[in-house]
């Protein structure tokens, strides 16, 4: 037997109610993009799986880039057979023999009421079949070597053995787009991807100190993106030159309060950029205590400087695990690159845990940081990637 498709199986998707359908909707638009390289797959959407139709194309190929789209909880390659008792028990069979293991169970599914054999009874008349053709096959209930899956919709039959686990999630761009600030170190493209996984689309942002800081950082920033393309196609790069500001607030406040005042320009510079670039919020690689500017004393103060929402999908995640999940996604290696950002040059040696509102605006207080401000973003770049490669670079051009 031929592989018919790939199904497509929803989690957190099914549970939207009455915007179930728009959710779907933007899944399949993502899956049709996402795999508008293969000419001849065509994509079915229905009210509670997608098919994406083989055709002639490489089952594996087509389900390996399927692995990358957001909001896809599960994959599997499917049979589709008529709901004809005779003709699904055969295929089973057929199925079942190419199978390596010992032992199986088959887990019907009616949903369709109108198909005269019920669920579990489908599953037991089926199992018999199977025992009495593959004789090596006994049947475990529990830890079966072989799952198969037997679904009878309005549609037909739908016969599929194993599953490979999807990003799940939201299909990218359901929950609109954030600006997230990226520094190039082993957080921040951990936050992004989490963001992307979540259906939001992201915009990054980069505060850039040279001479204090290299231009390596920036290619390891464009190395991390690269990376991270493979989940969202088309990713925006914009970089602040921040240095001024750096060196007026190391001139000008007390070094414990350095990395506060520090994280409050920042976010009023992203606050600027989330509003010219359209985007619904701000995000961050912060974890709580992880650092003295993330402790909730630090972060209630640094927050107070803007209105917008602020997201930190990495909250109440331990270091270990950022660290594990960035060696999955692959872009641990590039983040431990020696290539120092803003924030570890100008680190303070005792940084404030516990800051006061009332000194932070003391501080600011002492310097022009708006008219430094407009000065940065005015004259910041950006660098764009599409696919895993620059389309556009700004750096080198004239202003």
């Amino acid at each position: 037997m031929k592989v018919d498709a790939i199904y497509v199986h929803f989690g957190e998707l099914s549970t939207k109610g009455n915007n179930q359908k728009q959710f779907i909707n933007c899944l399949a638009r993502n899956i049709r993009h996402a795999l508008k390289d293969y000419p001849t797959l065509k994509i079915d959407e229905r009210r509670d799986f997608i098919l994406v139709n083989l055709h002639d194309e490489d089952p594996e190929s087509v389900m390996n880039r399927l692995l990358l789209v957001a909001g896809i909880q599960r994959l599997s390659l499917v049979y589709i057979l008529e709901k004809d008792y005779q003709k699904i028990a055969s295929a089973v069979v057929e199925i079942m023999e190419k199978e390596e293991g010992h032992t199986f169970k088959i887990k019907a599914h009616r949903v369709d009421k109108t198909f005269p054999i019920s669920s579990m009874d489908l599953s037991a008349k089926l199992g018999g079949e199977v025992l009495r053709n593959v004789k090596r096959f006994k049947v475990d209930v529990h830890n079966p070597d072989v799952l198969m899956r037997v679904d009878i919709k309005s549609s037909g039959a739908y016969l599929y053995c194993h599953e490979r686990i999807g990003l799940g999630g939201y299909p990218l761009g359901m929950n609109g787009k954030v600006t997230t600030l990226l520094s190039g170190g082993i957080d921040s493209p951990v936050a992004a991807y989490s963001l992307i996984r979540r259906g939001i689309k992201v915009e990054c942002l980069h505060f850039a100190s040279p001479p204090y800081t290299s231009e390596a950082v920036l290619d390891k920033l464009v190395d991390l993106l690269e990376v991270l393309s493979a989940y969202q196609e088309d990713i925006r790069l914009e970089v602040i030159p921040f240095t001024k500001l750096q060196e007026a607030i190391y001139r000008y406040v007390a070094e414990p309060y350095c990395i506060t005042i520090m994280r409050r320009m920042m976010l009023r510079i992203a606050a600027r950029c989330k509003e010219k670039n359209h985007a619904l919020g701000i995000a961050t690689g912060e974890s709580i205590g992880q650092v003295a500017s993330q402790t909730l004393e630090s972060l209630g103060v640094i927050n107070e400087v803007t209105n917008v929402p602020i997201l930190r999908p990495l909250a109440t995640s331990d270091k270990i695990a950022i660290i594990n999940e960035a060696k999955r996604l692959g872009t641990y290696e590039i983040s431990i690159r020696p290539y120092e950002d803003c924030c570890t040059i100008f680190k303070p040696k005792n940084p404030k845990t516990k800051p006061s509102l009332e000194e932070a605006r003391f501080y600011e207080s002492k310097f022009d940081y708006e008219t430094l401000i407009d000065e940065a973003v005015a004259n910041s770049y950006s660098i764009y990637i599409r696919n895993g490669a620059i389309i556009k670079d700004e750096r080198n051009q004239d202003e």
